[in-house]
């Protein structure tokens, strides 16, 4: 069984109406790549200093699926939205078996 995947990102939004237009054209490629949210904004306290002030964390199948989401074409293209909207620190992780 291989082990699953996880994007997680901390974002500070810069252009709050493009950022929308992100969230819009990310859907197609986290539906075609089984992309689970686990986190998607909320309340959040940040006890070590800022860390940006939305946080996502997405969970794929596998550590491959989730590489494969992120280089697809249909991300790419989404991708050139968030980085005109927004600042983050971003990274693709392999989780543990349970």
């Amino acid at each position: 069984m291989s082990k699953k995947g996880y994007w997680i990102a901390m974002v500070d939004v810069t252009d709050p109406e493009t950022y929308k237009d992100y969230v819009k054209a990310n859907a197609a490629a986290f539906e075609k790549y089984g992309a689970k949210f686990l986190v998607r904004g909320g309340r959040h306290t940040d006890p070590e200093g800022p860390v940006g002030t939305r946080h996502v964390v997405l969970e794929f199948e596998s550590y491959e699926k989730a590489l494969e989401c992120y280089r697809s074409p249909e991300y790419q293209e989404a991708l050139k939205i968030r980085l005109a909207a927004s600042e983050a620190k971003f990274v693709i992780v392999e989780g543990h078996e349970a």
